[in-house]
């Protein structure tokens, strides 16, 4: 009797397998599920779900929505929406590039058509380096301003390409224009989605978001060239028509560019994200959220909005970071002299102040950090210019009691602390005492 109790509880009614599918912990799917009873195995599987969720792997990041920022979804969907205008009038402003050049008429020649599209190619190689060479540097520091400025960039440039059927006689210099201007397009779009792209990474997989971005941008390439075809074919002939679809794009590829860019709370630090968390840690003693900053950042051009008389943007454009010292006067030199031997005899750093202008001489022995606590403490004294005499002496004081503590908020608060996104610093200097020379 006590044996066959044994055996009842060694040897349960049924039990139950189940199938799992995928590799993060929270992205899990269920795809079978096994009861086994003494005498039966009944398997129920739901190979759609399977199915369904491999085919999503091929377009969203791996343990996707858990291993990207929140900001991830809608920037998406706006980024690939203003892509898929901007295919559709590829297909409209190539269809008039390809009439201009003599594509289908008998006079047209071969090697004449040839030589316009390489000087038009050459145009823009050239571009897109002169372009690199003279804001490379800014790219990382502004990308949100940086994306729109490249799709604008390349708006005129098939603007150009639309235009340039109805002057035949500048031609080749309108088409060179409009190469010109989608270099621009070129350069500062592949850096600033590289830059958000390490944004978007949380699990250290900003490759396999890249991947899976080209994914995407197969996909509405395809969809906005088979729209683009459509268009170009029930188009051809009316101008009118023609005009009225690349100007509706248009419109909409700039605001679906500008909701992309809202959507972004980036994290890191630069010129204009400091200068708002400190003067905002100044006043209340709180630190922003990157959410609530991106809320009051500008993402156009500063010619192009009323923020010029922001008392943000008037305190950082203020400050100059790393200047030349063999480039200023006797005067400051002298300044320059007295304050590495006082306020600044073990900082790797030096503020020089002149009518308001905060000037920083970085030591050549600086990294990242000194850069960021330059600045910031560079914020401090020109917001303390107009109130107080002694400048130096408050804004190292309020350094040495509060910049620890505000670091440690902004690195809870989300903010990554490690280094100052601005343009690099080329000069530097080092300064030593006689003294301390022959020790």
């Amino acid at each position: 009797m006590a044996e066959e109790n044994i055996k009842k509880h060694l040897s349960p009614e049924y039990t139950v397998i189940e199938e799992w599918n995928g590799t993060a912990l929270s992205e899990l799917t269920k795809t079978a599920t096994i009861t086994i009873t003494r005498d039966s195995v009944k398997k129920s599987a739901s190979r759609f779900n399977h199915f369904s969720r491999r085919f999503l792997d091929a377009f969203v990041p791996e343990g996707f929505p858990s291993s990207v920022t929140p900001d991830y979804i809608p920037f998406q969907i706006w980024d690939l929406l203003q892509g898929l205008s901007t295919y559709v009038r590829t297909m409209l402003s190539t269809q008039a590039l390809l009439s201009a050049i003599g594509v289908g008429e008998k006079s047209a020649t071969v090697i004449g058509a040839t030589f316009q599209w390489f000087l038009r190619d050459l145009t823009g190689m050239l571009g897109g380096v002169l372009f690199t060479f003279h804001q490379g540097a800014n790219l990382d520091s502004n990308a949100k301003m940086w994306r729109l400025v490249a799709d604008l960039m390349n708006d005129i440039g098939m603007l150009m390409d639309l235009v340039s059927p109805l002057f035949p006689s500048a031609f080749l210099f309108i088409v060179c224009l409009g190469s010109l201007s989608r270099s621009f397009t070129g350069v500062a779009s592949g850096a600033t989605r590289a830059a958000l792209t390490q944004h978007f990474a949380l699990q250290d997989n900003a490759a396999d978001i890249s991947a899976k971005e080209g994914s995407q941008e197969t996909v509405a390439t395809m969809l906005g060239m088979a729209i683009g075809m459509f268009l170009a074919h029930i188009t051809l002939g009316h101008s009118l028509a023609i005009w009225f679809c690349f100007l509706s794009l248009t419109i909409f590829h700039m605001y679906a560019n500008y909701k992309a860019v809202r959507c972004l709370s980036l994290t890191t630090l630069n010129c204009e994200r400091s200068s708002i968390l400190l003067l905002h840690f100044m006043e209340t003693g709180q630190v922003l959220t990157p959410k609530q900053v991106s809320t009051m950042e500008h993402v156009l051009p500063l010619w192009m909005t009323s923020w010029s008389t922001n008392r943000v943007k008037v305190l950082y454009q203020q400050i100059r970071i790393g200047i030349q010292i063999s480039s200023i006067n006797c005067q400051e030199m002298l300044d320059l002299s007295h304050l590495a031997g006082s306020y600044y005899n073990t900082a790797k750093y030096i503020l020089l102040e002149k009518k308001g202008i905060i000037s920083i001489v970085m030591h050549k022995d600086s990294a990242a950090a000194d850069v960021l606590q330059a600045f910031m403490h560079a914020l401090v004294m020109s917001e303390l210019v107009d109130k107080d005499s002694s400048v130096h002496l408050e804004s190292q004081s309020w350094m040495a009691k509060y910049y620890e503590v505000f670091v440690l908020e902004l690195q809870s608060s989300g903010w990554k602390t490690e280094r100052l996104l601005s343009p690099s610093v080329v000069w530097k200097a080092n300064w030593f005492s006689r003294s301390e020379k022959l020790d």
